[in-house]
């Protein structure tokens, strides 16, 4: 499968087409330094091209999501979606369609799910990544504990992807951007053009210095 066919599926979601190229190509670009994570599965479209890009230079993708969607996802709600009830729990349930979307991409082999929440899978991770992307929780706490948990295992050069930056705060919640804010000013990534509201930090190599910190210097040394 390629990009253009999986643009032919219909996937449920809220992540934007050209936002989801954009994980293809990042995912191609770094994918050879080491596998890739990303916080927030839900229904397997950003899985789906992010796997893709792994899928074609040999590495894997695993995706970390407890499956049980947010509170606004559930009956009752305001985003509510009737087909991802479990009709034993009474509860949202992704991981069915996140399964099958893996399926029929042919990338069963590449996507690796962890029906998890993704602090628990940190606590005992120790395989270096090329891109985390974080798409989970939009809380404050649940940015934050996703970033800080993870950042420490990105690879010099990898990607730092965070989805639903909205510098608008009526278009949406500012966790995400509070933390993407919190990761650039820590002078470890370089800021690359931002596609809707996925940004994009690359980690800087080692022995080198991000311009944010260049600037940060020079402000404080004049």
């Amino acid at each position: 499968m390629n990009v253009e066919q999986l643009k032919k599926i219909k996937f449920k979601g809220f992540m934007a087409e050209d936002e989801k190229t954009r994980l293809y190509e990042l995912a191609r670009e770094v994918g050879r330094l080491g596998p890739c994570l990303e916080i927030g599965g839900y229904c397997g479209g950003s899985a789906a091209y992010l796997g893709l890009g792994c899928q074609e230079v040999g590495t894997l993708l695993f995706s970390i999501d407890h499956h049980e969607g947010s509170e606004e996802q559930q009956p009752g709600q305001e985003y509510y979606d009737p087909d991802l009830l479990n009709p034993f729990t009474r509860r949202i349930d992704t991981f069915p369609t996140f399964r099958n979307i893996v399926q029929a991409a042919g990338l069963a082999d590449t996507v690796i799910p962890i029906v998890a929440r993704s602090a628990q899978v940190a606590r005992f991770w120790r395989t270096p990544l090329s891109l985390i992307l974080i798409d989970g929780g939009h809380s404050f706490e649940a940015a934050f504990t996703d970033y800080s948990a993870w950042v420490s295992n990105l690879l010099p050069g990898g990607y730092l992807v965070i989805h639903d930056i909205f510098k608008d705060s009526s278009r949406g919640g500012q966790a995400p951007r509070c933390v993407y804010e919190m990761a650039l000013a820590s002078g470890l990534f370089d800021e690359l053009p931002m596609i809707r509201t996925l940004g994009v930090l690359r980690r800087v190599e080692i022995g080198r210095i991000s311009r944010r910190a260049e600037q940060t210097w020079e402000s404080v040394r004049v």
